[in-house]
């Protein structure tokens, strides 16, 4: 059964755009391009550079604090960090509920689809599900291959065990050293599992913000110029806010190697000037109104929601708050901090919606 779990997958994700290419036909004519006047190559060129500089501080200040040498808790350095962090779970949220899915309701409402996509209201939805459903099913992925992991080690020591031979002083001893063992041994086994929870959660993270991510840069290379320079200085805020929620949760995954956070990294800041750099690229001839463009960014958007909402409720907000026993015995002013940085991250970034 597991082997099947990236096929339907595949089919989940893949059955809209083969019910598109029967009906695309029928709904490219009723909406017709709009010439872009005064396009300003330039500008448009420079806004590309633009992101990818605010991109890039966003995302490494946070990691390269955490990384430059070591800091002790309750420091200066750390309080920035956990504040960092916060505030990234709020921007994340506000990402999901402002930014993703009010464009995905409206795109699949969009008078330039066809009647088969606007007979059902809910699409925004369903693809929103479908994605959290499927980040699900890779967690309980990884918490089943740890389970067996766990039961093998778990057999081998037992193994080990009954083929020694102990005098009845020495077997005591042995027994308690390996009670001792065992509980070790499970406590390093239950921070695999939580790093591994981490790991994967950083990586949907990732994913779901690199999608929106390429939808904005095509976006922005082909808004009009009346709206074009408000739009960039809105994205500037909104990929600064991004970098930071993204760079505080790279920390969390504890690689000891700056490769893969810095892969990471660069990951976030080059995929939305790739997505300006392709809007600029078939801007003469790109129609953001046509059918498939709408429906492209609609689903991707749904899915993008469903990947957020899911890391924001269950791994962030629900993992590292109301489940982490040490979060419910800090102190009421650290409590108080965190959720006012929450707070914040998700008005600034829910403000930000207004514009982009």
């Amino acid at each position: 059964m597991e082997k099947l779990i990236p096929f339907i997958l595949f089919i989940w994700l893949i059955l809209p755009f083969g019910v598109l290419a029967q009906e695309e036909a029928a709904a490219d004519d009723e909406c017709i391009r709009e010439d872009l006047d005064d396009y300003n190559m330039p500008l448009r060129i420079g806004s590309l550079f633009i992101i990818l500089g605010t991109s890039s501080v966003g995302v490494f200040v946070p990691i390269i604090l955490h990384r430059i040498r070591p800091y002790s808790k309750g420091s200066i350095r750390d309080w920035v960090l956990t504040a960092g962090k916060f505030f990234g779970t709020g921007v994340i949220l506000a990402t999901a509920f402002v930014h993703m899915l009010p464009e995905a309701l409206e795109n699949f409402g969009s008078p330039c689809l066809s009647p088969g996509w606007q007979s059902y209201g809910s699409f925004a939805g369903v693809f929103c599900m479908i994605s959290s459903f499927a980040l699900q099913l890779l967690e309980l992925s990884a918490a089943t291959y740890m389970d067996k992991l766990r039961a093998k080690r778990h057999s081998s020591n037992e193994c080990n065990n009954s083929h020694d031979s102990f005098s009845e002083p020495d077997l005591e001893k042995k027994n308690n050293n390996f009670e001792h063992a065992g509980h070790v041994h499970g406590g390093v086994l239950f921070e695999e599992d939580e790093k591994a929870f981490r790991n994967i959660g950083v990586m949907m993270l990732e994913l779901g913000i690199v999608m929106h991510s390429i939808i904005i840069g095509i976006t922005l290379a082909n808004t009009g110029k009346d709206e074009f320079v408000t739009l960039l200085i809105a994205l500037v805020f909104h990929q600064f806010f991004e970098g930071v929620a993204l760079g505080t949760r790279i920390n969390e995954m504890e690689h000891k190697s700056w490769t893969k956070p810095l892969l990471l990294g660069v990951l976030f800041i080059i995929m939305t000037p790739i997505g300006v750099a392709i809007g600029i690229g078939i801007h003469s001839s790109f129609n953001p109104n046509s059918s498939s463009s709408v429906l492209a960014n609609a689903i991707l958007d749904s899915l993008s929601a469903g990947i957020l909402l899911y890391n924001a409720y269950v791994s962030l907000m629900s993992g590292e708050i109301n489940h982490s026993i040490k979060f419910r015995q800090s102190s009421f002013g650290y409590k108080l901090i965190c959720f006012i940085c929450m707070y914040i991250g998700a008005g600034l970034m829910a403000l930000i919606g207004k514009w982009a």
